[in-house]
């Protein structure tokens, strides 16, 4: 007895499947196709016995009448033809779908490729923009202490050119005064010059000396104004051209602020059209697992084909045993005409 529940059925489907898929019945064959149950013994024992069978089949298929093998070799091909056909022209489809599938994902891909680089571009320019945007603020802070800086000695310096006007104003008065004080004395030495002559020659000297000196530091102030207007005169212009300055990078920071929001926009597009590729993606392999689930279907059918002609050629064989069987148990010879003749 077989052991684990086979028999000869079973051995027999197995046998038939295998030649279905163009596969040798071989023993080790079988037992896989049984799902690893049987002895490899028993299998070759019903192996023979299925190979004896169809060779007396064979023997005995010399008096089938003609018609019946006519209907049946056909319908056999016929089906076996049918399904080598859907089994080819849904792999063609799925082939097809696939190629298309793989081309379609090898494009989102390449596309998201370059969005990504690009995305990284933009990322490295807002970047360096505000790096630069940084440097720019720091000049422009920088210019600015600067500017306060001249402005407070703009100040100082007209603090001290004021204090010298006060001390220009003070000597002319005193000379002014010492003018006075001469002409009063001239108009007093009149009066005494007999008397006083000699006194009146030395305090005459004496205040010419003092103007002379007065004059001379008039002169040395004057000079001083001149070296303080011409200072004032160049802090001035270096504070009008440290304005200029100040404006430019004033104009480059307002542009710079500019070219940042632009670059600011691009980068949330590129995130736009990011999430849309990624949605894209998304369904793309979404229609994947959909074709592969199609696909699987597909041979699903195909193999339900494949064991539904390895039933029909079973059938077949069944139906020539039968034959067989029913030519064997015929009682004479001498009928099989007129029953040839009836059917």
């Amino acid at each position: 007895m077989a052991r684990g529940g086979i028999n000869k059925a079973l051995v027999m489907q197995a046998r038939q499947a295998l030649l279905a898929r163009g596969e040798h019945p071989g023993i080790d064959a079988i037992r896989v196709e049984l799902g690893n149950t049987g002895s490899k013994t028993t299998i070759h024992r019903y192996l023979k016995e299925l190979e004896e069978s169809e060779a007396g089949q064979a023997r005995t298929a010399v008096g089938l009448s003609d018609e019946l093998a006519a209907l049946i070799a056909p319908l056999a091909a016929r089906l076996q033809g049918e399904a080598e056909e859907t089994a080819m022209r849904m792999r063609q489809q799925c082939d097809a779908e696939r190629a298309d599938f793989e081309a379609r994902l090898a494009e989102a891909e390449e596309r998201t490729g370059q969005l990504q680089a690009q995305l990284d571009s933009l990322s490295g320019q807002l970047q360096a923009e505000t790096e630069r945007h940084r440097h720019s603020r720091e000049q422009l802070q920088q210019a600015e202490v600067e500017q306060a800086r001249l402005r407070q000695a703009n100040q100082d310096q007209a603090a001290h050119l004021k204090d010298r006007d006060e001390q220009v104003r003070s000597l002319e008065e005193k000379h002014r005064h010492s003018r006075e004080a001469l002409e009063h004395y001239r108009q007093a030495s009149k009066e005494q010059r007999e008397q006083e002559q000699r006194r009146h020659e030395a305090q005459l000297q004496q205040v010419q000396m003092e103007l002379r000196q007065l004059q001379q530091t008039l002169i040395l102030k004057q000079d001083e104004v001149t070296q303080l207007n011409r200072a004032n005169e160049r802090l001035a212009g270096e504070n009008a051209y440290k304005a200029k300055e100040l404006v430019e990078q004033r104009d480059r920071l307002e542009r710079q602020a500019g070219e940042l929001a632009a670059l600011h926009g691009q980068l949330v597009q590129s995130h736009a059209a990011k999430e849309v590729l990624q949605e894209r993606l998304g369904l793309l392999q979404s229609e994947a697992g959909e074709l592969k689930a199609a696909l699987d279907t597909q041979r699903q059918e195909a193999q339900a084909l494949h064991i539904g002609l390895a039933a029909a050629s079973t059938e077949l064989q069944l139906l020539r045993l039968a034959v067989a069987n029913a030519q064997e148990r015929a009682p004479e010879p001498e009928e099989a005409p007129e029953r040839q003749e009836e059917s």
